[in-house]
């Protein structure tokens, strides 16, 4: 019974801080399957570990969601970038093609190759504000490259935040960019996953809870402190774990 919550603990935190940093929830969430035996395997799991981090995004970003009636711009471009991860994330999940790249090899290389992105988008010079420059062109260029998070290992804050630098926003902006398009991408990932779990008939225990609590803590606090990291540093310090991350990961595959 104390392993079941120490899964549950495990799982949380590498949700509530994978998902909203450069590094691929999805990608540590297997990465972590691979190397422990979890007993918690089940799909009412990825529920409350996906509720955890919607209300978490929702909960700090309350004051700009409650003020959205009133701003029917970022309405708008919300719903245009998150558009095309919606569409292509549901045809991969309804065909089951998304199993395909849930392997070691597939994360190796896309944590190498969108971390090496990620480090020469945060070089370039930062021309743009969110509330002046962010417009349907720039939004619906983050929005088509957000589809390569379907991918494990890509991560969808990593490849928003690289397409929001490329375009020459800061990173505090692309940041912010980032977190307002996880929210429909969190909504999706819940109600798949919520579909999935009552289509198999789980039950809803305890242990669900906890594990909405603590990945809503978790959440939280990544939320936070990496808004703060990324006014005061720059992205060299995740461009380096994800390239110690993939020369492990092939280590492990081919030797």
């Amino acid at each position: 019974m104390i392993s079941n919550y120490l899964e549950v603990l495990l799982l949380s935190i590498v949700q509530g801080i994978s998902e909203f940093i450069p590094v691929s929830s999805s990608a540590h969430l297997i990465i972590f399957s691979n190397i422990i035996n979890f007993s918690n395997k089940s799909l009412i799991f990825d529920v409350g570990l996906h509720l955890g981090s919607l209300i978490a995004i929702l909960f700090y970003f309350n004051k700009e969601l409650l003020n959205i009636p009133n701003d029917k711009k970022l309405f708008n471009l919300l719903l245009i970038g998150s558009i095309p991860l919606i569409l292509v994330g549901y045809i991969f999940y309804s065909t089951g093609m998304i199993n395909s790249f849930r392997n070691l090899e597939t994360i190796a290389w896309t944590t190498l190759v969108f971390g090496i992105l990620m480090y020469f988008s945060d070089t370039f010079k930062v021309k743009k504000n969110i509330e002046k420059d962010l417009s349907i062109k720039n939004i619906l260029i983050i929005g088509v490259l957000q589809i390569f998070a379907i991918i494990p290992g890509v991560s969808r804050a990593g490849i928003t935040i690289t397409a929001g630098r490329f375009l020459n926003f800061d990173r505090h902006d692309s940041a912010k960019i980032s977190f307002y398009l996880s929210i429909p991408a969190l909504i999706g990932a819940s109600v798949l996953s919520l579909k999935d779990a009552i289509s198999e008939d789980l039950e809803f225990n305890f242990l669900l809870i906890i594990s909405i609590i603590l990945s809503f803590i978790f959440s939280y606090l990544t939320i936070k402190y990496f808004l703060i990291y990324t006014k005061k540093f720059s992205l060299k310090f995740f461009v380096i774990y994800r390239v110690i991350l993939s020369i492990i990961i092939f280590s492990i595959i081919y030797y």
